[in-house]
């Protein structure tokens, strides 16, 4: 199987939902990337990852799998280790780059050895969070290793300090706020395809994201070109750094009073959402490539890292 292109007319695994908190999310993508796959031309299996997986990938023998799975285990180099296991070339990042994104601490001191603008953050116990403030306000709290704004809390100054749900982990990521306009830069393979503006009435948290009218994409951002460039060229240096292969996309908050210097990235998505009107392929529309097309392309470019 390892030895198979991903071309028109192969067997496409696409795998979806799963057990993580953004499981929703990734059933959509999975569902919408299945039918622009079969429109494309490709024979196309759709898969709700389960603790069968493994064996079901065996049985069902595909050339390629379509990794549409979002949050822990199927972002986190999890189930990129499985396909390697397996010998099936899969789409998006490998083991190591997967794993390296989802760890949101471990992304920023990759960002930073790179030369890369970040803010300060620290990890810290959820208890020792709910008690005092680890960082002068305003900060963020967020789990470290989940998705799509899943457990964000802003804490603002003369706030106390967050009382933090039994449901967030053990230990937390505590960042200084960064004040601004939220932007993200998709990068396909060696690219950079263009910046979004994404304009919300507030936090751009998980209902902003994925209700209907919770926030307006603008592709391209209507922003200097100093500051695109720029996100441009973070995003396609975040890629590298990370060792991101196929689609990832970059997100940035940029206070545009401080110029250059008010631009900082957030985090790398390496599995982004994939639906006709997400971020990356609204993106790739703009650049004149359709969502059936760019579904090829990510099968196209899909490999085992060994």
């Amino acid at each position: 199987m390892a030895g198979m292109s991903g071309k028109a007319g192969s067997r496409v695994a696409v795998l979806m939902g799963g057990p993580s908190a953004e499981r929703e999310v990734s059933l959509s993508s999975g569902r919408e990337c299945a039918n622009a796959l079969r429109e494309a031309g490709f024979q196309v299996i759709e898969v709700d990852a389960g603790p069968d997986l493994a064996a079901r990938l065996q049985d069902l023998r595909p050339d390629v799998v379509f990794n549409a799975l979002h949050g822990r285990w199927g972002e986190d180099g999890c189930v990129q280790g499985l396909l390697e296991w397996l010998r099936i070339p899969y789409t998006h990042s490998g083991v190591l780059a997967s794993a390296l994104a989802m760890d949101k601490q471990r992304t920023k001191d990759v960002f930073r050895a790179a030369g890369l603008p970040v803010v300060d953050s620290v990890l810290a116990s959820r208890e020792e969070v709910s008690q005092s403030h680890v960082l002068p306000p305003p900060y963020v709290v967020k789990p470290n290793n989940e998705g799509s704004s899943v457990g964000v809390y802003i804490v603002r100054p003369g706030s106390n300090a967050p009382r933090l749900a039994a449901t967030m982990p053990a230990m937390v990521m505590v960042e200084t706020y960064a004040p601004g306009r939220e932007m993200t830069c998709t990068v396909m393979g060696d690219r950079a395809l263009a910046v979004t503006d994404i304009i919300t009435s507030g936090w751009y948290d998980y209902e902003a994201k994925y209700s209907v009218g919770g926030s307006r994409h603008e592709v391209p951002a209507n922003i200097p070109a100093e500051i695109e460039a720029a996100c441009k060229d973070y995003a396609l240096r975040a890629h590298k750094a990370l060792g991101c292969r196929g689609l990832s996309r970059t997100d940035f908050r940029w206070d545009e009073s401080r110029g250059l210097t008010g631009l900082i990235l957030l985090e790398t998505n390496t599995q982004p959402g994939m639906t006709p009107t997400s971020l990356a392929p609204e993106q790739a529309a703009y650049c004149g490539m359709s969502f059936p097309e760019l579904c090829r392309w990510i099968v196209e470019d899909a490999s085992c890292d060994r």
